[in-house]
């Protein structure tokens, strides 16, 4: 998927109030033309008020949200080049597929013929040809979805914007879904924005992510980037899995490290940091080895998960239980062994 230069969407110093309430605390971002964005956060970090503003549904109380270019304060919702797809589908049960699908364009004044010609051709980019005549009440959540996502982008607005549309679905077909709706993405060459707290969909789906907490943006990157290289112990601990450790900076061999877990433990670079400080590692990053780890401790719990196996380890250190996650097969170490842990080099993130 090409990516362009060109900024579609910005937001620019936005801010949202309720009363006392502040939702969105001055945030800052773009999304680009073509690109699938995701804001992603816990529930009330104020991720779905910022799509409603951008949507039209609520105004900034200050800060400008800009499209192609045009200011959007006083333009309502049906004067934006957008399309939203709601968390609950919405579909109109006394309209066919076809009808529902072709509703927007009925409503534009589009004539008949040109209508059912770019229904047909929407309904096909969903692989639901033949689907038109059907009753929504006839067909599965996850054809009901892309009969909504039809819906939404037969209109060809500027930004699709998706509130949450795979939170109601089973784990199973939310996974397919993903793969679809990014397929779509891909041949629509259509810009989405995307808002959830499923930070699996979001690290899956998206070309940027950004991480929203408390109506603050804390980091906006690639998602590797966003794994990686964390910018905060929030974003460490929201995206994916890990282990935060307390830590102290110290001057060790005439340079400086960071130890955790005291005379037990171990120490990692301190990457310029100074004084206390916390220290992220993914459960991937650390080795079960026979003897020589950077520290021991015990197996208290074993989870086999078909490619990669969860232990945790009590440690001999001060400090909390690690999670340790190994790939592939790992028969050689059970509940009760003792184990030396190592720390794969270049992993841990200093905060």
């Amino acid at each position: 998927m090409a990516v362009h230069d060109r900024t579609l969407v910005e937001l620019g110093d936005v801010r949202k109030q309720f009363g006392d309430v502040v939702a969105v605390k001055g945030i800052d971002f773009d999304v680009r033309q073509g690109e699938f964005f995701t804001l992603v956060g816990p529930s009330g970090c104020g991720k779905t008020t910022t799509l409603r503003m951008i949507s039209g549904f609520e105004q900034p109380t200050e800060g400008e949200v800009r499209i192609g270019g045009r200011e959007m304060t006083a333009i309502p919702p049906e004067g934006r080049d957008t399309n939203l797809v709601f968390q609950h589908l919405s579909l109109f049960p006394h309209m066919t597929v076809g009808e529902n699908v072709g509703y927007g364009l009925k409503k534009k004044g589009v004539e008949a013929a040109e209508r059912d010609d770019r229904v047909q051709e929407y309904l096909e980019l969903v692989d639901l040809e033949g689907f038109a005549d059907r009753n929504p009440s006839d067909l599965s959540g996850g054809q009901q979805q892309r009969v909504a996502l039809a819906r939404a982008l037969v209109n060809e607005p500027a930004v699709l914007l998706l509130d949450e549309p795979l939170s109601s679905l089973d784990r199973k077909l939310r996974k397919r879904m993903q793969v679809e709706l990014r397929q779509i993405h891909e041949k629509t060459q259509g810009s989405f924005f995307y808002v959830t707290h499923d930070q699996e969909v979001a690290m899956t789906l998206s070309d940027r992510i950004a991480v929203m907490n408390e109506g603050r943006i804390e980091q906006i990157g690639p998602p590797e980037e966003i794994y990686r290289d964390p910018a905060s112990e929030f974003v460490a601990d929201f995206i994916g899995d890990t282990n935060l450790f307390d830590g102290t900076v110290v001057d060790r061999n005439g340079g400086n490290v960071v130890l955790i877990g005291g005379s037990d433990g171990f120490s990692v670079p301190a990457d310029g940091a100074q004084g206390d400080v916390a220290v992220s590692i993914r459960p991937e990053d650390f080795n079960l080895v026979g003897e020589g780890g950077d520290f021991a401790g015990d197996v208290t719990e074993r989870y086999f998960q078909g490619d990669q196996t969860n232990f945790v380890v009590d440690p001999d250190a001060e400090m909390d239980e690690v999670q340790v996650v190994i790939q592939g097969r790992e028969g050689g170490v059970d509940t009760g062994d003792r184990v030396s842990v190592e720390v794969v080099d270049g992993t841990p993130v200093v905060f």
